[in-house]
């Protein structure tokens, strides 16, 4: 079964309404050994990709995840982006800003780990964090010292979106390209992977009391996915929602997306001038 990337992104100026998005769909795998054998040729393809990517250097690509709890983030940059050159990639998750951080505007601390060009970057959440749980959780504005007595109001907010989308299309005009992904979990799968963080010794690092506090707040959560995903979803930028309540199909739609935006740059190796290629055959006659 072919996996079709459109069918998974939100298109500009389309309004969201999750509940109308799956987070599940009918396997791309008949099997275990089917996703594992599909996955793999997806990682070797990216694994050509990333040294065109590399070589070429004129482009750079920015993956981005974002999720509720348990949705599979950690999972899918694992074992999607597990046959890239580590040379050619970096994973950055962004969690409570630093003091430093807070005295700083919102896209400052991930302007600051953008991939160069020629290399991959990975945002294990990222700026919109800021249009997420600041929404949320609106206190937290007040430690980011924003000015005005409206950094409450929609205005505001209509603001933040402005400037995400303004830098992702000034990243997309200097030749980064931005694809994001939102990881669609049901409420009932992340309470599943919760239960199951606390029954397996070897998990329960992954779970905290913060984490149920957290879910506590999920239609408020869903409400603000919604506005962020209609709003910020771009042709130069698109987000992309992926059913996550399976994990190995979620895998594999992601690697099939990445793949397709990789090969949609028309990379291809340099080609030597005629001058180059002289030099060498000069250089093989004297290694020989």
């Amino acid at each position: 079964m072919k996996i079709e990337p459109k069918k998974f992104r939100v298109r500009e100026n389309e309004e969201v309404r999750l509940k109308k998005w799956p987070t599940r769909v009918k396997s791309f795998y008949k099997s275990d050994k089917q996703s594992e054998k599909t996955l793999k040729e997806h990682i070797k393809e990216l694994r050509r990709q990333q040294e065109m990517l590399y070589a070429n250097n004129s482009h750079a690509l920015l993956l981005i995840f974002q999720a509720m709890d348990a949705a599979g983030k950690d999972g899918a940059i694992k074992h999607v982006m597990s046959g890239i050159n580590p040379q050619g990639c970096q994973v950055f998750s962004f969690k409570h800003p630093s003091n430093e951080e807070l005295a700083h505007d919102f896209l400052w601390r991930t302007t600051r780990c953008l991939p160069e060009r020629g290399r991959i970057g990975i945002f294990n959440r990222s700026y919109y964090e800021e249009v997420l749980i600041v929404r949320v959780h609106k206190g937290i504005l007040n430690a980011e010292a924003v000015p005005g007595k409206s950094a409450r109001g929609e205005k505001f907010w209509k603001h933040r979106y402005q400037s995400i989308t303004d830098f992702e299309k000034h990243m997309c005009r200097n030749g980064t390209r931005i694809v994001k992904f939102f990881l669609h979990l049901s409420k009932e799968e992340q309470r599943r992977r919760f239960l199951a963080r606390i029954d397996d010794p070897s998990k329960n690092w992954k779970f905290s009391q913060a984490d149920l506090a957290e879910r506590k707040f999920w239609n408020e959560y869903q409400l603000a996915y919604e506005e962020c995903l209609s709003t910020t979803s771009t042709q130069s930028a698109p987000w992309f929602i992926v059913p996550a309540d399976d994990k190995d199909n979620a895998r594999l739609i992601i690697s099939r997306i990445v793949l397709d935006e990789l090969k949609s740059l028309k990379m291809s190796y340099p080609e030597v001038s005629k001058e180059q290629h002289k030099e060498l055959l000069k250089i093989r006659k004297e290694l020989e």
